[in-house]
């Protein structure tokens, strides 16, 4: 077999230099290989300082002479085609986006197995779950899991189960539930205020300092009325 003529150009200093500085592994040994060519050493010796066979070496010769040290890169595999057009999924977008319909689909939120049957239904193309899923991710979507809600269920249900007081204005709710223990006794109920030790929420907050220190001197007085024994 005729050894196919390396095409001139470089040197096999450049070649090595090119080999060092590439950051593709596949490329920078199919340099150094084409560097060995360029020293005159045999195909075969060339071949095996590249890391591959004489037949292979051959076809990364002819790459080189028509493409250059581009055609040392391993081309990008363009992968299988996809099942759907692209204007087949731009309707399974605004099917997602639109949402499914009880009476129609039998389902309230979308999974991928039902998008699997609406697929082969609307389009007549059989696709797997990882396949929608991909696709929907392509498309934009994530996956979340929203709260189950019930087709027929009343607007403001929710609310009134919470226990808000009547009148209450926004953030009230969350007020409510930081003041509804304050000034209880640990391990009291609030419908027994006959049990609190101190005085109601806005007595014990606004009272002043000068009503505080009367009740404790009125309080060290009967202290000392009492007598040793009691």
């Amino acid at each position: 077999m005729v050894a196919i003529p390396l095409k001139e150009g470089m040197s096999a200093k450049e070649f090595r230099q090119a080999a060092v500085a590439s950051s593709d592994a596949n490329q920078a040994r199919r340099l150094l290989a084409l560097a060995a060519i360029r020293d005159g050493m045999s195909r075969q010796a060339a071949a095996r300082i590249g890391g591959m066979d004489r037949q292979t070496l051959r076809d990364w010769v002819h790459a080189f002479n028509k493409l250059g040290m581009e055609g040392l890169i391993n081309d990008t595999s363009p992968g299988r085609p996809s099942k759907l057009s692209v204007k087949q999924k731009a309707a399974l977008k605004g099917i997602v986006e639109e949402g499914p319909d009880l009476a129609r689909d039998g389902v309230v939120r979308w999974r991928c197995r039902d998008l699997v049957c609406v697929v082969e239904r609307r389009f007549g193309v059989s696709v797997s779950e990882d396949t929608i899923a991909r696709m929907l991710h392509a498309l934009g979507f994530s996956h979340i899991t929203a709260r189950p809600k019930h087709p027929q269920q009343k607007s403001g249900a929710i609310a009134g189960f919470k226990k808000i007081p009547e009148g209450a204005g926004k953030g009230a709710s969350r007020r409510f539930a930081q003041s509804s223990d304050r000034n209880l006794v640990p391990r009291r109920d609030a419908h027994r205020p006959e049990e609190r030790l101190c005085a109601t929420m806005g007595e014990a907050r606004y009272a002043s300092p000068s009503a505080r220190r009367s009740t404790i001197r009125k309080r060290l007085r009967v202290w000392r009325c009492l007598s040793g024994t009691g």
